[in-house]
């Protein structure tokens, strides 16, 4: 990963300072401050030390906090700016690399034995390839895209992209290549080979995941690419977890934690997997020491510049990961947790706009009324969840969880309520 620019580390620092100076002004210890954003006292000390920096929606919300008349989100855009500014200079710097030839020794015209042509004879053949670095960084970027897809689109529509892009991997697979180009093509097969697994599970194909994890499983172990083989691991986590194997999901989880690198996005994951599997076993102080655990892993991480994609860790997941465990575990603040993500990733009322984790963390907050005897409003957002489209049949059951207590309470909506999750494909 890049170094980051001094100057855009020492904005930042700046503006943690502006953040403290403020915060402290207005009588908020950084505890409190946390608590009213959904952070944890670390993250606001990270973040006012400079070494953490959230988006934009956290500074527009501590400017309203501190009453510091827009200057924090000014410095904030100020800063994206110039980090704007070093990404295009750091492409044109590279572009001018890419395009002008190097002088090295290997430019320097000599006369040559006969040696030492059947050496460079055999440096050509070895470089001679039918892929080329335009082709696996065109299939590296596909990856990427379809990772961001996942989570706004349906998984029906997902799958033949995927397959398309794994039928062509297999075809370049044929062709001449480098050692250095098929370990690269090899790992792009990996990632396709986990995401389509992913959907599989999402539509409940366990039979076709099941290949397709094994052929991904496989694929790293041949690369030792412990973060491929990481999420092999958290990926079967979540799928056992879904039909109740809660047990079997801590063990996977914790599988999963041990072979990813240390501080990756699947180490986080595989974490929060950790806390989701012993909230439905009951063990809360399993379940706290996960969530405390993913908090202190989050809180240095900056936000991607991709944050929608499916493996790498964004901050704001674990507001979404808390919400869930805590409505699982029936801890009443997951209430407060879900209304945070829908308001920061759903405001809007056009369902076709919402990602995901929106419409989970409105089953979320329909659990969490539940408990605390919001009865009219846990049906209204589970209504919202079912008919935002957004709920894929893997998840199925978290609906299907509010539709019974809601039955149970023999509640006038619960028949609509019934009817509406009838009508889900697969249900």
């Amino acid at each position: 990963m890049a170094r980051e620019a001094e100057s855009v580390v020492e904005l930042r620092r700046a503006l943690g300072a502006t953040l403290a100076s403020h915060r402290e002004a207005s009588g908020f210890h950084q505890g409190e401050l946390g608590s009213l954003t959904h952070y944890s006292r670390t993250s606001i000390s990270h973040i006012e030390a400079g070494r953490q920096f959230p988006g934009r929606d956290f500074w527009t919300k501590v400017d309203e906090i501190c009453n510091a008349h827009g200057s924090l989100v000014a410095q904030f855009d100020a800063i994206q700016a110039e980090q704007n500014s070093r990404k295009l200079a750091d492409l044109a710097s590279r572009q001018e690399a890419i395009t002008t030839p190097a002088g090295s020794w290997f430019s320097i015209p000599v006369a040559f034995s006969d040696d030492e042509q059947d050496a460079l004879e055999l440096a050509r053949r070895a470089r001679a390839s039918d892929v080329g670095n335009e082709t696996l960084m065109m299939m590296e970027s596909v990856v990427d895209d379809l990772a961001c897809a996942y989570s706004k689109t349906p998984p029906s529509v997902l799958l033949p992209r995927i397959r398309q892009h794994l039928r062509y991997v297999q075809q370049l697979l044929d062709g001449r290549m480098t050692l250095a180009e098929h370990r690269r093509l090899l790992a792009v097969g990996g990632w396709l080979s986990l995401l389509c697994a992913t959907v599989h599970i999402d539509l409940q194909q366990d039979s076709a995941a099941t290949a397709r994890l094994r052929v991904a499983a496989s694929l790293a172990c041949d690369l030792d690419h412990r973060e491929i083989h990481a999420w092999c691991y958290e990926t079967e986590a979540w799928r056992v977890l879904t039909v109740g194997a809660y047990e079997r999901a801590v063990e996977l989880s914790q599988k999963a934690v041990q072979i990813a690198p240390n501080g990756s996005s699947v180490a986080i994951q595989a974490t929060a997997q950790i806390g989701r599997a012993n909230a439905r076993l009951g063990k809360a102080e399993e379940t706290y020491a996960a969530i405390e655990a993913v908090h202190k892993m989050v809180s240095p991480m900056q936000r991607p510049d991709r944050p929608e994609h499916h493996y790498r860790y964004d901050p704001d997941k674990s507001i979404s990961y808390t919400a869930t465990t805590l409505a699982w575990l029936g801890d009443p603040v997951a209430e407060s947790y879900a209304r945070e993500v829908i308001k920061r990733l759903g405001p809007s009322s056009d369902f076709s706009k919402w990602p995901r984790r929106v419409a989970s963390a409105n089953l979320d907050l329909g659990l969490a009324l539940l408990a605390s005897g919001g009865l009219d409003e846990a049906c209204d957002v589970t209504m919202r969840a079912i008919a935002s489209g957004r709920v894929v049949p893997s998840n199925h059951w978290r609906a299907l969880e509010v539709v019974r207590a809601v039955e149970t309470r023999q509640l006038p909506e619960a028949g609509e309520l019934r009817e509406a999750y009838e009508a889900l494909p697969g249900a």
